[in-house]
């Protein structure tokens, strides 16, 4: 219990760092700009009591955003996607349900469920991210497009972080 609390405090902690010092300054233009904070609510636990992950989202949210300068748009991004993490997971569950032992990664549940679990949280986040900013449909389609390139930017990232410090599992499943 308290080794898994230690983890996710560290990845918490290293997954802000990331963003605020090292992606922040990374331009690959307007379209693609990675956000790999949001991999910390992917990879909460399967049993984490859906308020705890509301509180946990707007932190992460917050400590973004002092860091952007933005205000609350980071806040309310992750909120929206912590809400609704819960419905995705049941959406993807297993028959039989999810074993607690078991963690939310590629290595655990298989590239093809945690690309569907990804992407659709991913999506959300960055959807309500890039119309809160824009805060207008005036632009709907370029705003749109910057959601679906940054979507497949941060879960590219992701993906890759995924395969470099999560090791394959013999409890996996398909």
């Amino acid at each position: 219990m308290i080794s898994n609390l230690f983890k996710n405090i560290l990845r918490f902690v290293v997954l802000v760092l990331l963003q605020v010092l090292i992606v922040k300054n990374i331009n690959l233009g307007r379209y693609f700009i990675f956000f790999p904070y949001v991999l910390f609510i992917l990879l909460l636990p399967f049993n984490t009591p859906k308020p705890l992950t509301l509180v946990l989202a707007f932190v992460l949210g917050l400590c973004v955003d002092m860091f952007y300068d933005t205000q609350g748009m980071h806040a309310m991004a992750c909120l929206t996607m912590a809400f609704v993490r819960s419905s995705v997971l049941e959406l993807f569950a297993p028959r039989e349900g999810y074993d607690e032992q078991l963690k939310p990664t590629i290595a655990y549940m298989g590239v093809g469920w945690f690309s569907s679990y990804a992407l659709i949280l991913i999506l959300v986040h960055h959807f309500v991210l890039f119309y809160i900013e824009a805060f207008t449909f005036h632009e709907f389609f370029r705003t749109l497009l910057r959601v679906l390139g940054s979507t497949l930017a941060t879960f590219s990232f992701i993906y890759l972080m995924q395969f470099l410090f999560y090791r394959q599992s013999n409890n996996r499943i398909s």
